[in-house]
């Protein structure tokens, strides 16, 4: 039977498919799926051939007008899923790198009323028209490195009204750019000013009003929160999620990023889709994450710019049979960067991943932390047709600066203008 396509991708010196299911763990994390001198072939946003190239040539016809990328002296990976950022927020905090740089840390930052706190009041006074005119050079910059779908959260604003508004900023971006949004609600960020002393109240606002008015509104997918020391407790934490759950707001869990917080712990009892962060989790919590089916979403980035001065044990999760996805943490005080291939440079080089581990992470593991692996993260026929061409090696990916990728496909176009083709 004749395949007909109308977007074509021939001959690629490697094509990592990173096929079969997903989420991958252990030993089979490192499986790509690697196809050389191999073809991709859409049609209509769909993959509909992956193979040998010379077997493309037999099985696939080019529909009028087809367009074809030669991929000879490339590499074509899947497009990659940016599983936690927080790219909607008002404001400036790169004062308080600068700050980080001389010496501050996170903590001190935060006690003199920097850190979140201060994005929030930026982002109170900002319109929705601001937040969503903020955000949109950072989803082409992450375009521009090879994101396709991206998780976003709200939290910056900590009272309903802001909430919504950040909210409704994500809904109105993904109708106007690419990237794919999956948009997360997370009032439970932080305790705002006006509720400190009155935790308790405020957890209450958040379970009672706030995830009840969000889930009504149909702006969110899941429900985040961070539960670590001064921030929401494993209880709190719980007792958040569980009423977004019952609103049908999926759990997922900022967890164990500055201490062993019992974030991981809550994450298994609640068997959230996601634990992210998990710098200092253990070998027990991993192994109830992994009896729960929790993926671990690690976060290089923010270690690294938060000056932490260590990285996610992803390579004890890998061999407790734990799923380890990536995501940059993009935000306004410590992920200062939209670069999935550079977290992956961190996840190789910071956390010991392997380069194969690494890109499973950025891809099928990171769109099974969203709940997507049933039609992104992976180069096989029926699912979207998002890839990422990149002139070179796999190996080039890691090239920190360099202008590596040729080509970003979202749903079988061409989505970013080819550089120096």
């Amino acid at each position: 039977m004749t395949i007909t396509a109308d977007f074509l991708i021939r001959n690629a010196d490697l094509v990592a498919t990173c096929a079969g299911p997903g989420p991958r763990a252990g030993a089979a994390q490192k499986n790509i799926s690697a196809i050389e001198h191999g073809s991709v072939a859409g049609s209509d946003g769909r993959i509909v051939f992956v193979g040998p190239a010379a077997e493309c040539e037999r099985a696939v016809t080019l529909a009028p007008g087809a367009q074809v990328i030669d991929g000879r002296g490339r590499t074509v990976v899947p497009g990659f899923v940016d599983p936690h950022t927080h790219l909607i927020f008002g404001g400036d905090r790169r004062e308080e790198l600068r700050r980080r740089l001389g010496g501050a840390t996170y903590t001190q930052i935060a006690a003199e009323g920097g850190g979140i706190v201060r994005t929030v009041i930026d982002t109170r006074a900002a319109s929705e028209a601001d937040l969503i005119a903020a955000a949109r050079p950072r989803l082409a910059e992450m375009l521009s490195f090879g994101t396709t779908t991206a998780e976003a959260k709200s939290g910056y604003g900590l009272d309903l009204d802001t909430e919504l508004r950040m909210l409704r900023a994500i809904r109105a971006l993904a109708a106007m750019q690419p990237i794919e949004l999956a948009a997360t609600f997370m009032g439970a960020h932080e305790v705002p000013p006006e509720y400190r002393g009155r935790r308790a109240e405020y957890v209450r606002a958040v379970i009672d009003g706030m995830i009840p008015a969000v889930a009504a509104a149909g702006l969110a997918e899941w429900c985040d929160v961070f539960c670590e020391q001064g921030v929401f407790t494993p209880e709190e934490s719980r007792a958040i999620l569980e009423s977004g759950a019952r609103h049908a707001l999926k759990p997922r869990i900022h967890a164990d990023e500055l201490g062993l917080s019992g974030g991981a712990g809550v994450a298994a009892d609640v068997r959230a889709r996601s634990a992210d962060h998990l710098i200092f989790v253990d070998e027990p919590h991993a192994r109830r994450m992994r009896d729960a089916g929790v993926i671990a979403t690690l976060l290089p980035a923010a270690a690294f710019f938060l000056k932490l001065g260590r990285f996610a044990p992803a390579r004890m999760l890998i061999d407790q049979g734990v799923p380890v996805a990536l995501a940059t943490d993009l935000n306004p005080g410590g992920g200062f960067t939209t670069s999935m291939p550079f977290v992956m440079t961190l996840a190789c080089f910071g956390m010991h991943m392997t380069l194969e581990e690494a890109l499973v992470g950025a891809t099928l593991n990171a769109a099974a932390s969203i709940d997507r692996a049933d039609r992104i993260g992976s180069l096989e026929a029926g699912k979207q047709f998002d890839a990422v061409v990149v002139r070179g090696a796999l190996a080039d990916l890691l090239h920190v600066g360099g202008r590596v990728i040729s080509h970003v496909i979202k749903c079988g176009r061409v989505v970013t203008p080819a550089s120096g083709d």
